[in-house]
């Protein structure tokens, strides 16, 4: 039996700092061969580095953290990058700025989630905010790779995909 390839996803946030990587790791880790998570920013990290916490909730939920960074949505939007099946916007922020128009025209979707970084407290608020972000999208991701794929075209997918943002 012929294996199909894995459907890419990219998650787009701001800053890929927190939200988008998540996504990527989270669904990585749960997608098996069906699925191939990427992310980006609108607005990457000039230092390419993930926010501290969203590592270590990866770290802590034993999650896969290696060779995370963050990235700028063009790394993407060129010819030579992974065709997009799906992209996701995580945020508000980047669901509101214009978005390059990527090859293939893959099902475009968003799903809200609030910022982590943003919340203030101790460092145990801090930490739970994160881990209740990752959470989400932890239920989410399960619900997406429990779709059926086989065959599904981009038009469905996309509706699937804005379906699970409910």
């Amino acid at each position: 039996m012929a294996m199909q390839k894995p459907l890419n996803v990219l998650f787009l946030c701001t800053h890929n700092a927190a939200r988008s990587i998540m996504a990527e790791a989270v669904l990585n880790h749960l997608g098996g061969h069906r699925f191939r998570a990427y992310s980006a920013g609108t607005q990457a990290r000039a230092d390419q580095k993930p926010h501290p916490l969203t590592l270590e909730v990866l770290h802590a939920a034993g999650i896969e953290t290696r060779g995370l960074r963050s990235k700028n949505q063009q790394e993407f939007s060129h010819a030579d990058a992974p065709q997009m099946d799906l992209v996701v916007t995580v945020c508000d922020q980047a669901a509101g700025e214009p978005c390059p128009v990527w090859p293939g025209h893959p099902a475009i979707a968003h799903w809200s989630y609030p910022d982590p970084s943003k919340v203030e407290g101790d460092p145990e608020q801090q930490f739970e905010a994160f881990r209740q972000t990752l959470h989400a999208l932890h239920l989410r991701m399960e619900l997406l790779v429990q779709l059926p794929l086989a065959g599904v075209d981009r038009l469905r997918l996309e509706a699937e995909a804005r379906r699970l943002a409910a």
